[in-house]
């Protein structure tokens, strides 16, 4: 077994399957990758791959489980590596980021702009999804940070640290009913069709919980995964938008009320996250604290040595985290 062999069947997985994204990622030809691939299938025994004709149409749950360990042996292998560049160039690399829309489009900004500006040679590769698909990027290696909110158990080889705080808002248009109700409630807001974010696979909804404890029913007309998308549904009147306070921009939505429903929901955490186990080179250290202030290489480094969740969630418990 050669490590050739399990870079071609790791870059195949991150690839979507495809051989000739995997070859252009490792500037070798399909026919090689091809070949790396029979090769330690061979070996192995079995096949790592569901095949119609030439095509690579899924991975056989062997296929699986080899790649979570071809991942790790990967990992290992870079992190070797990154010894060695931290100290011959520390201020150059590449950071991938798999996050939220959300979090993408308006939390996330100012400080990539910040990073960028700081360091110049780094490569930034910012990559969204819903938390099953960030989850899903964590476990080939795609990304080396993950930023979401809930789904922690979707995560469970990673060291996840939380950010900040934020509550959900309930956004009408200007001559909506709801603008004139005063402090809103749970039956007022059950009277209409809601326009919200797409609930998660994996786990119970608190929107659901919440509505469910209280005896009402959630009628929901559309989800989205993109705020974006929600405002232009709730604009066009298919509905009330339920939507991160974060997700809210003066200028851009002020066609838009926006009410307060804090005292509605319970308030949401989001986190950042990495590899357990995974080597973090300087500038990683230096997005993190861009963050948030309490996320310190001494923090951060504490956090990784904690053999558990629960222990980082120790570590951790006493920390006033920002409110956004």
């Amino acid at each position: 077994m050669k490590f050739q062999q399990l870079r071609s069947l790791v870059a195949v997985v991150q690839n979507d399957l495809s051989i000739t994204a995997a070859a252009a990622r490792l500037f070798a030809t399909q026919p090689a990758i091809s070949k790396q691939l029979k090769a330690l299938e061979d070996e192995l025994g079995f096949d790592l791959f569901v095949r119609k004709g030439r095509t690579l149409t899924a991975i056989t749950p062997a296929g699986q489980r080899v790649v979570v360990h071809a991942v790790k042996v990967l990992r290992e292998a870079q992190n070797i590596k990154d010894v060695s560049t931290e100290f011959k160039h520390a201020d150059r690399g590449s950071l991938s980021i798999g996050t939220t829309h959300t979090q993408a489009r308006y939390v996330l900004p100012p400080v990539i702009q910040r990073f960028r500006s700081k360091y110049p040679e780094v490569e930034f590769h910012l990559h969204q999804g819903t938390s099953e698909q960030i989850a899903e990027m964590a476990k080939i290696d795609r990304i080396e940070f993950a930023i979401a909110t809930g789904s922690c158990e979707l995560f469970d080889d990673y060291v996840v640290l939380p950010w900040y705080r934020w509550h959900r808002r309930v956004i009408v248009p200007a001559d909506h009913r709801l603008t004139t109700v005063g402090a809103l409630t749970l039956e007022q807001l059950a009277e209409f069709p809601i326009v919200t974010y797409v609930f998660s696979f994996s786990g119970s909804s608190s929107l659901h919980e919440t509505f469910h404890r209280a005896g009402l029913r959630l009628n929901i007309a559309l989800t989205a995964r993109d705020a974006d998308v929600i405002k232009t549904y709730v604009r066009l009147g298919l509905g009330v938008g339920i939507v991160a306070g974060v997700a809210l921009d003066v200028k851009d939505d002020a066609d838009l009320v926006s009410i307060d429903a804090s005292h509605l929901f319970p308030v949401h955490t989001t986190w950042v996250g990495f590899h357990r186990g995974a080597l973090l080179r300087s500038f990683m250290y230096e997005f993190l604290q861009l963050l948030g202030p309490h996320l310190t290489r001494r923090l951060v480094d504490r956090a990784a040595a904690c053999e558990t969740q629960q222990e980082v969630d120790a570590l951790l418990a006493d920390i006033e985290l920002p409110v956004r």
